[in-house]
Parts: C-alpha cells; structure tokens; sequence
C-alpha cells in the first residue's frame, strides 16, 4: 500500500493535539501505517519527528500544570502534600520526610540520641 507522507504527518499532528497525546507510539496507533513506515518516513533526527516531540512535550507540560492547579485547589491532604513537597525547599522537604533522620552516637557508653524531625529519644546510660 502506498502512503502519502504528507498526509501521515497532517494526520499525526491532528491526532496529538485532538487526543492530547504523550507518546510516539500513541500517534502511530492513530495513523493508518505500522509503526516501521512511521520510522521511515519521520527518522527521529528529521524535523518532522521533532515537531510531532514538540507537540507531545506541550501536551505533557499543559498536563502538569492542570494537575498541579488542582492539587492546589483541592481538600484532600495528600495532594496539598504532594504539590508542597514538589515545590518545597531541600529544609522543608527534610523536614517532611519520614526517612530522614539525624542519629547522634556516642562510643563511651554515655548513650545515645535519635531525632526523627521533631521527635527525639535520649538513652543516656550515665548512672
């Protein structure tokens, strides 16, 4: 079968904005070629596949960006949490994380003290 590969690349285009798609391979499944005569016709170093990564980076990003808004907007605590840890510092996120922790020992059998953010345990051994 012949392909026009003008009309594959129109097609291609039309779908990742139509659809709001994120993958190569999700534009193929859209065209009426396989995905070898999609690799023929637009090799990834042409200009045309380049478009076509353009558009679905502008699809991911528009993607981001909605979530995020309602992460912000939204009631439920674990994505307040979510959209704070992402734009957190390097302290606040620290802060936060439940894996992180300080661990002070001492050698001489004077004891020790773990802080797990702002929980902490002395074990002093002193007598």
């Amino acid at each position: 079968m012949a392909y026009n590969k003008e009309e594959i690349f129109k097609k291609a285009k039309e779908v990742t904005v139509k659809n709001k798609l994120f993958f190569i391979e999700d534009i193929v499944s859209f065209l009426p070629c396989d995905k070898t005569t999609f690799y023929r016709f637009f090799p990834t170093d042409c200009n045309e596949y380049n478009t076509l990564k353009e558009l679905l980076e502008v699809n991911r990003v528009e993607l981001k960006v909605s979530m995020r808004s309602k992460w912000y907007k939204s009631n439920a605590p674990v994505l307040q949490l979510s959209l704070y840890k992402m734009i957190a510092t390097d302290e606040e996120r620290k802060l936060l994380s439940t894996t992180y922790s300080e661990i002070d020992h001492t050698t001489k059998g004077e004891g020790f003290n773990i802080s797990f953010n702002d929980f902490s345990i002395d074990a002093n051994t002193e007598e």
